[in-house]
């Protein structure tokens, strides 16, 4: 028996909350997702990551439009921002959080 099947499925290890807060820190979304495979909860949060860095390299694309293309990688980057520290945040207080919009398309992740 290993220490998690002590451990309720409410709570979360601290160790799957520090690697779950990371996942929100672009290519590091890997690190949950490739080193917790067996954590739900590190696995969700490294799916939102995955789809924070997608919708960034959308934006960064976007921004070679002249004007508009800056104006909506201004706003769009505040908003990724904020949804990284929300998820940040989140994670390591052990809940699991559904990012607003983006949190749709994290869930038809299959890995």
């Amino acid at each position: 028996m290993t220490q998690r099947d002590h451990v309720p499925p409410q709570v979360h290890l601290p160790d799957d909350r520090f690697l779950a807060a990371i996942g929100y820190l672009g290519i590091l979304c890997l690190v949950p997702l490739l080193l917790k495979k067996d954590s739900a909860f590190a696995q969700h949060h490294g799916k939102q990551g995955l789809v924070l860095l997608v919708a960034w390299i959308i934006l960064w694309v976007g921004n070679v439009i002249p004007v508009l293309g800056q104006i909506v990688w201004m706003l769009g980057s505040i908003v990724l921002i904020i949804l990284m520290i929300l998820g940040m945040i989140n994670a390591l207080q052990g809940r699991l959080w559904n990012m607003p919009v983006l949190g749709v398309f994290a869930k038809q992740i299959k890995l």
